[in-house]
């Protein structure tokens, strides 16, 4: 079963430790922060950002906690207010490597825990990150409440006022799911991360994707294949140009094309290129 939820994510923090530096808009592997956190939950029902607008790669909803700055539990209240799902996924928006796969793990750990109030993401430490979770919304409101009932505000107030008094499921983090970005020492090892042999096709396909506003998944072994076949079956420059003849290809099948499209025309442009490359060694 596919959890409803709505997103809240807290973009509007002072990043003093950054100089005060626009944090979200901070570009890793050519997409912001904040777009790098909203692209791990794209089937909310409703996302809200608590921060100025801004554009993003997908529409979100603005709001802005009172006063601005007052904290991240002020913002998470304001947050809040403006949802109407049963359940809420709550993230900061300094989190490059947060995924759909750890968002899903945190929905469905609370989705199998009925007597738990919120799933929280643990750090490789064990530390609780209760802006990494997902809460159910009654009680996370009725603990907002409280916590304004105490001090008269919830500006300038500490997150464990929100999770002391709520019952708790835990998700141990996946590598890097939990890592954020406080420092420009972060951001480097981010950057330096996403550039590693085993991440950087897969981060520049994201980013041509979300560039372009192409929601397709592509099969890069496939297209990779056919580059090859191309550059050795016939000459170096044939493969991007093949690969972007495809790519055409796909898109005159219109709407209905889709994965399968891209699949069937790299197959014929293949096969071609196998045709051209026997042909040649018969001539040899």
């Amino acid at each position: 079963m596919t959890t409803a939820y709505d997103a809240v994510v807290l973009a509007g923090g002072a990043a003093r430790r950054l100089g005060g530096s626009d944090k979200p808009g901070v570009r890793i592997g050519g997409r912001t922060l904040l777009d790098r956190v909203l692209a791990a939950c794209p089937d909310a029902g409703r996302t809200v950002v608590v921060a100025d607008p801004r554009p993003t790669a997908r529409p979100v909803h603005w709001t802005r906690e009172d006063p601005p700055g007052g904290g991240p539990l002020a913002a998470l209240g304001a947050g809040a207010r403006e949802t109407g799902a049963d359940v809420l996924l709550v993230l900061s928006a300094d989190l490059p490597f947060l995924d759909a796969a750890t968002v899903r793990r945190l929905l469905d750990a609370l989705d199998a825990a009925p007597e738990a109030e919120a799933a929280l993401l643990t750090d490789a430490e064990g530390r609780d990150q209760p802006l990494v979770a997902a809460y159910r919304r009654a009680p996370l409101l009725r603990e907002l409440a409280r916590a304004t009932d105490r001090r008269g505000t919830l500006a300038g107030g500490p997150l464990r006022l929100l999770t002391a008094e709520l019952r708790l499921t835990r998700v141990t983090a996946a590598p890097l799911a939990s890592f954020d970005c406080d420092t420009w020492e972060d951001i480097a090892t981010a950057r330096a991360r996403i550039r590693e042999h085993g991440n950087v096709l897969d981060e520049w396909i994201t980013a041509v994707k979300n560039e372009l506003g192409i929601d397709l998944d592509v099969d890069t072994g496939l297209l990779l294949d056919l580059a090859r076949d191309a550059a050795h079956g016939v000459a170096r420059p044939a493969a991007p140009l093949t690969t972007f003849l495809v790519g055409y290809a796909a898109a005159r099948a219109g709407s209905e094309g889709g994965p399968e499209a891209v699949a069937e025309a790299a197959r014929k442009a293949a096969a071609l290129a196998q045709r051209w490359a026997a042909e040649q060694d018969e001539a040899g």
